[in-house]
C-alpha cells in the first residue's frame, strides 16, 4: 500500500495536538451517504508528528508509526481492491495558507466508496488505524471522483450528474 521508506522522513518543526485525524461522525455519515458508481479516489495531505503519541506509551517517531499503520493495514487496503495512483513528498505551498504544511501527500483509489467503508469497519484495519493516529499531527482527507485527463493541459473528461462533461 504505502512503501515509505526513510527517503520520505522530513524533519517536522510543530507537533500540533489538535489537527484533523479522523472523520467526524457527520462527515463520514456525509462520505457513505454519496452514493456514485464507480472508483473513488483519496486525497490524503499528511503531517507528522515529532513523536508519535500513543496511549500506551510506545516509542516511535511519526514517521514509523505511519509505516506501522501502512505495513498493518496495507493488505487490508489491498484485499478490497485499492490501490495507490501517486505520491509524493510536498516541497512548497505556492498558493494557500503558508502555515499548512505536508509530509506526505498521495491518491489512493477505491473500486467504490462501500470498499473504502469496508475497510474502515474491518477489524484488523480498526487495530492498524491506532498507528495512524499516534503518527499523525494533522492531516486532510478529500474524496474525488476520477476524471480521465485529455490530450491538452486543462483539458479533462469528469463524469457530471450523469451526464458526460468536458473541460
Amino acid at each position: 500500500m504505502f512503501g515509505l521508506s526513510n527517503k520520505w522522513m522530513v524533519p517536522v518543526t510543530e507537533d500540533k495536538s489538535t489537527g484533523f485525524i479522523d472523520p467526524t461522525k457527520e462527515d463520514f455519515a456525509r462520505f457513505r451517504e454519496m452514493d456514485r458508481p464507480g472508483p473513488v479516489h483519496m486525497l490524503n495531505l499528511l503531517k507528522f508528528r515529532d513523536k508519535a503519541a500513543y496511549d500506551d506509551g510506545t516509542i516511535a517517531t511519526g514517521f514509523e508509526a505511519y509505516r506501522n499503520y501502512a505495513r498493518e493495514s496495507g493488505p487490508i487496503f489491498e484485499r478490497l481492491g485499492g490501490r495507490q495512483v501517486w505520491a509524493g513528498r510536498p516541497e512548497l505551498t505556492l498558493i494557500g495558507p503558508q502555515k499548512e504544511t505536508w509530509d506526505l501527500a498521495f491518491i489512493a483509489e477505491y473500486p467504490s466508496k462501500d470498499a473504502f467503508v469496508a475497510m474502515l469497519r474491518d477489524p484488523d484495519y480498526r487495530k492498524a488505524v491506532r498507528h495512524r493516529q499516534a503518527a499523525v499531527a494533522d492531516s486532510r482527507l478529500i474524496r474525488m471522483q476520477p476524471g480521465e485527463p485529455g490530450a491538452h493541459f486543462g483539458e479533462m473528461t469528469l463524469d457530471l450528474s450523469d451526464e458526460k462533461a468536458s473541460l
